[in-house]
């Protein structure tokens, strides 16, 4: 296996791209559509709140907008990783990129929040692709101890779409219309369809086993019932729908792993996890993604609804973790060499949830100043965090099984991330609920925030059952 891409027509599994590139290069390329997926997503948190005057309804019932696009992202992320090697990455990806533009359009043309739900329910479906394609291709060009490099290389970039994103968001909300938020994707994507085009390989395997279009179907139904479940939970009146989508979730739920148990080509493949590190990383990444899914959510209401904040200051507050996040990229392979993965995440971990505990405390006597430099503190801690999550994962997966397992930790990644848009929706209806206020106050945003952050706090428990050499061929580090 080559750090570079196979030369066109060098192999029966790859047709090669019309320029052959190095990973790096081939990362920043794929980092494209990730700018255009990441800015969409930080740019529509800073306007919900405009959003929903437009469409006369109250700000917690715009994360129905949120969740639809994740929920396409856990239904089809599934599917990646079979569509990509039948069909080839290149196609697949080009595509996906498609869908994704054509449902930005959707949404800058939706005069409601049912067909703005449905537009980004098509985002999510080209979203679904992207993510989990594009780290295949990657993995695969790469050697295991390069993977780390390869990752910060395909992430930072990246990072610049939530860098721009809310302070982008608050001037286009404050000085134009909400609609440019979605307008603003289609040059960006027409770019890396071209890029996508000219220099990613359409890397495929020979697949014998037939497409598991029963376990998509049960893997689906129960997915979108337990995200809607939860959905509906924080809404006053509809508790009743709620259990019964939850119930609907966990039986299809239990349907499908006895189903996908031991069985060959399942769409989601349960034998991933009996490998130890791979099982310790979905889990304990899951935990922790209930605090990053949602703290789009309620910084930008706190801010806005809580605090009296504009959009545009908003942003400018809140692009605090991009910032931070850009700034550790460069630093986390070092600091997984120096200290190994499971010390790491162990520490960490508690970091960067108490980090988020502290926005918390956020109250208008804050100088901006302040509030910037937590956030960015929480940026810092959360992308080591998830780089060193997304990295251990495939310590031990072998080549042929790359595919399978990209997509199934993607579906956990994105699936969980939707989770944290309703447990943020949820923990701020208790709290109003509690305290009988009509619209929330800075104190309910306050225990939403302590909430899910109490729950990240789990992901410890998991972090330290990691092996001390963990993942050590990736990071270099020696255990003692």
């Amino acid at each position: 296996m080559s750090a570079s891409l196979p030369a066109p027509g060098s192999g029966a599994g790859s047709d090669g791209p019309s320029r052959v590139v190095g990973y790096r290069a081939m990362a920043m390329i794929i980092s494209c559509a990730l700018f255009m997926e990441f800015l969409d997503a930080t740019v529509l948190a800073t306007a919900l709140p405009t959003m929903a005057r437009d469409f006369h309804v109250p700000s917690p019932e715009m994360s129905v907008a949120l969740t639809s696009y994740l929920l396409a992202l856990a239904i089809f992320i599934p599917a990646s990783g079979a569509l990509a090697d039948r069909f080839g990455a290149r196609r697949v990806f080009r595509l996906a990129i498609m869908a994704f533009m054509l449902g930005s359009m959707g949404c800058g043309l939706a005069p409601s929040l049912e067909l703005m739900v449905v537009s980004r329910f098509l985002q999510g479906l080209g979203g679904a692709m992207m993510i989990p394609v594009g780290r295949l291709v990657l993995f695969r060009s790469v050697e295991k101890h390069e993977i780390v490099d390869a990752m910060s290389w395909l992430l930072a970039p990246a990072m610049i779409g939530p860098i721009l994103g809310p302070p982008l968001g608050g001037l286009i909300v404050t000085w134009l219309n909400w609609r440019w938020i979605f307008y603003i994707n289609l040059p960006m994507g027409v770019l890396a369809v071209w890029l996508v085009g000219r220099y990613i390989p359409n890397i495929r395997d020979d697949v014998t086993d037939r497409f598991d279009w029963f376990g998509f179907a049960l893997s689906g139904v129960s997915l979108g019932c337990l995200l809607f479940g939860c959905e509906m939970v924080s809404r006053s009146g509809e508790e009743g729908l709620a259990v019964a989508l939850l119930a609907i979730g966990v039986a299809v739920g239990l349907a499908y792993i006895r189903h996908a148990r031991g069985r060959s080509g399942a769409v989601l493949d349960l034998t991933l996890l009996r490998d130890e590190t791979f099982r310790l990383s979905v889990i304990g990444g899951s935990i922790t993604r209930i605090t990053q899914g949602a703290q789009p959510f309620l910084l930008p209401l706190m801010m806005q609804v809580g605090l009296g904040f504009s959009a545009a200051r908003s942003g400018t507050i809140t692009v605090a973790t991009a910032v931070g996040s850009l700034l550790m990229k460069s630093a986390a392979p070092r600091l997984l060499r120096r200290f190994g993965f499971r010390r790491a995440l162990a520490v960490n971990g508690v970091l960067a949830a108490l980090g988020y505990g502290l926005c918390g405390f956020f109250s208008a006597q804050w100088a901006d100043w302040a509030m910037f430099g937590v956030l960015t503190l929480c940026g810092l801690s959360m992308s080591f965090q998830f780089t060193a999550y997304n990295t251990v994962a495939y310590a031990g997966i072998e080549q042929e099984a790359l595919s399978r397992a990209t997509a199934f930790y993607a579906t956990f990644q994105q699936l969980m991330l939707s989770l944290g848009v309703c447990a943020g929706a949820i923990a701020l209806h208790g709290a109003m609920l509690a305290v009988g206020h009509e619209h929330p106050a800075v104190g309910d945003f306050s225990v939403a925030l302590w909430s899910v952050c109490a729950i990240s706090l789990t992901a410890t428990i998991w972090n330290l059952r990691f092996a001390p050499d963990a993942g050590a061929e990736i990071s270099g580090h020696e255990a003692v």
